[in-house]
């Protein structure tokens, strides 16, 4: 009897010590979706559709990097709206969504690699502005613009406000100077750069309400080995400096 329990004992060690060596599967591959989310990921020619080197952003050169050394194979296809790719990595076996902000909510939903990149939450004013807030309940008497099926829009929602949502995050900086809202709910740095690239600066932050941290998400059939060698590979290269170099070249 003590003779089995030590063969038992055994094989269970072996069994522990050989998941502990499991290595990636050399043909398996990702499939990476995402949308235009400057300057995180954005597609080159500014359209809503792009695949492979017709992405930029630091969300894809970090992760083209961490794919590389972690010699993983992927595609990766920008597409729109984010409701759908989202709902895409939630479903499907092998896929993966990033940007996505980490939340309590969304944990037991995905496997998580990151962080990629910080994601304050802000509420933007014109320059000439003369609100101020000292809480998401003191902007409940103004028009809030957000970004559909966003993190924060949801959390606004969560909170109690009825945001004005847009399909795309950049009609919300064209409404605030159009005055059709009073304020947009945005990320920082996010929200600015996507204001900039349509010629609006000055923007007044009346209040700076939450944060997060940005990740790839993948769906949670995607092995275990996988997700963490490309954990390990994300943090070698933070420890190198790679990611903030990379963050450093567009902000």
């Amino acid at each position: 009897m003590f003779k089995q329990l030590l063969v038992a004992l055994a094989g269970t060690v072996m069994v522990l010590a050989g998941s502990a060596r499991a290595e990636v599967d050399p043909n398996y591959s990702l499939v990476l979706l995402t949308e235009n989310f400057p300057p995180y990921n954005m597609a080159i020619n500014g359209k809503n559709f792009a695949q492979e080197d017709n992405i930029d952003g630091i969300a894809v050169d970090i992760i083209r990097e961490m794919f590389k050394r972690a010699g993983i194979k992927y595609s990766m296809t920008l597409r729109f709206p984010w409701d759908r790719i989202y709902k895409l990595a939630l479903e499907k076996p092998g896929y993966g969504v990033f940007v996505a902000a980490r939340l309590p909510e969304r944990e037991a939903l995905f496997k998580w690699v990151g962080p990629i990149g910080p994601d304050d939450w802000v509420l933007l004013g014109r320059s000439d502005s003369s609100i101020t807030l000292n809480s998401l309940e003191d902007a409940k008497q103004y028009k809030v613009g957000a970004y559909k099926g966003d993190a924060i829009a949801e959390h606004l929602v969560e909170k109690g406000l009825e945001p004005i949502t847009a399909l795309r995050d950049t009609e919300n900086a064209k409404k605030l100077m159009a005055g059709q809202i009073d304020l947009w709910a945005t990320g920082d740095p996010a929200g600015r750069y996507l204001a900039k690239q349509d010629g609006i600066s000055g923007l007044k932050t009346i209040l700076r309400f939450d944060s997060a941290e940005l990740y790839l998400a993948l769906n949670k059939d995607v092995p275990d080995e996988v997700v963490q060698k490309l954990q390990a590979e994300l943090d070698k290269m933070r420890s190198e400096g790679f990611v903030d170099d990379i963050l450093n070249n567009y902000l």
